[in-house]
């Protein structure tokens, strides 16, 4: 199967056998990488990396993973290039194309960063790569999925996986991760919870989606207001904060944006109760994973007892796996 050249911005634009692909090349690479063998896929390609804003996982597992590829990535943000002029994501993806190899891109603003993405992959005959967007987020997709066949089976299907949102109070985070996995996962037949109070829903089309996702591979999804519900015989738990975004729409949300935030400030107030504590892990399975993108907003979202508990916490395995998936898709599509 020949992918090179092939954009990355969501998991749902490939199909489940380019999905394998990916995952069968990410298994071989971790492989090599832990043997400290080379491979070196890439060897003297260029990757250009934009970032609109902070990142540690998403930027050193691609600049790291170029660099293992025998290639290099340029660390880019907005301020250092004339984006902060006002060159608009055409220009930017037809010369950055004609540099180099692939171009990777965040932007998470509400409205604006999947915008962003689809204008500049219309104008690259690069592949453009997704570091999370306002709507999606890929590359975590990937490590979460290839984390949960490693400490669970390759073949998930049955699986229960609840997705809660969890209070946190350190920004407005994007609603990228968790409709990432809403439509991710039950492709490949795990059974999904997703938990959240009643100001906080997913975008309605990603929910909408997700359904017909779970309709075609037999698997089930499921929305509550309840988060213990939610918890309840879960063999894995997301606990994860994200904005109140989707109970907005776009235009409204970009015509009205102080207030919005005013309103969501005044939602998350709320539902400070809603965290993944010692009480609720235990209404899970007795072997239950816990399962974060990290930064995990500490004693908010998860406490510290559940989140650095070596026999329910896979986190890092998670944050690392960020890395061969990253080099899978890299390796892939450059």
């Amino acid at each position: 199967m020949n992918l090179k050249g092939k954009h990355f911005l969501s998991c749902d634009d490939w199909t489940k056998e380019e999905l394998d692909v990916v995952f069968k090349r990410t298994m071989e690479l971790k492989k090599q990488f832990h043997n400290e063998e080379q491979h070196l896929h890439l060897p003297w390609k260029t990757l250009f990396m934009i970032f609109f804003e902070q990142s540690t996982r998403t930027r050193n597992s691609m600049e790291a993973g170029m660099t293992q590829l025998g290639g290099h990535a340029h660390d880019l943000t907005a301020d250092k290039m004339q984006i902060s002029h006002g060159e608009v994501a055409k220009d930017t993806a037809i010369i950055l194309s004609r540099m180099g190899h692939g171009i990777a891109v965040r932007n998470c603003f509400y409205g604006i960063g999947k915008k962003y993405l689809d204008e500049m992959a219309s104008s690259s005959h690069k592949p453009i790569m997704s570091l999370q967007d306002d709507v999606y987020h890929p590359f975590q997709g990937l490590a979460d999925l290839q984390t949960i066949f490693e400490h669970f089976d390759p073949n998930p299907k049955g699986l229960k996986v609840t997705v809660s949102w969890a209070y946190a109070n350190t920004h407005s985070k994007p609603l990228s991760v968790p409709q990432t996995q809403a439509l991710l996962f039950p492709r490949y037949g795990i059974d999904l919870t997703i938990a959240h109070p009643k100001e906080f829903p997913l975008s309605d089309f990603i929910v909408k989606k997700a359904k017909a996702n779970a309709l075609a591979s037999g698997s089930t999804i499921k929305f509550t207001n309840d988060m213990d519900a939610a918890f309840e015989n879960a063999d894995v738990v997301i606990p994860k904060n994200w904005g109140g975004f989707g109970a907005y729409g776009v235009q409204e949300y970009l015509d009205n944006e102080e207030a919005c935030k005013a309103e969501m400030s005044e939602n998350l107030a709320k539902h400070k109760d809603w965290i993944c504590d010692d009480r609720r892990i235990k209404l899970a399975s007795k072997n239950v994973k816990l399962m974060h993108a990290l930064p995990a907003d500490r004693n908010n979202e998860v406490t510290d007892e559940i989140l650095d508990n070596p026999n329910i916490s896979i986190v890092f395995d998670e944050a690392e796996n960020r890395l061969h998936t990253a080099k899978s898709i890299m390796s892939l599509t450059m």
